[in-house]
């Protein structure tokens, strides 16, 4: 696999774990700080099952990692993984500059011609 496959995969898997708002949400709750999985699920109402496999995705995507000591799971925010998907979304920035510039011109323009 070229390294260019292997990265398009990797942010392919970024977007599927972003894509879910559960996902989100808990990525929300551990920027505040790592929480045990049992923490974790009782916002949703969920079952800790349920939780858990939200929380494989977000492991498998590189977005959260996970210890256990003893019986616990405790999952901390591992925000490197989104790096990625910000400098793909950052290569649409100048479109929208200019969107927005253009904009900005027809709006300006319009209330001259008032």
């Amino acid at each position: 696999m070229t390294n260019a496959l292997a990265a398009d995969e990797r942010l392919d898997t970024v977007f599927r774990a972003l894509a879910n708002r559960t996902r989100r949400a808990i990525l929300a709750r551990l920027k505040r700080g790592p929480a045990r999985v049992t923490e974790l699920a009782g916002p949703f109402g969920m079952s800790l099952n349920a939780i858990s496999k939200h929380i494989m995705v977000l492991e498998r995507a590189g977005l959260v990692a996970r210890t256990v000591a003893g019986r616990e799971h405790i999952c901390a925010l591992d925000a490197a993984a989104m790096q990625s998907a910000e400098q793909w979304l950052s290569g649409y920035s100048a479109f929208w500059s200019a969107s927005l510039d253009s904009l900005a011109a027809f709006v300006e323009a319009e209330e001259d011609a008032e």
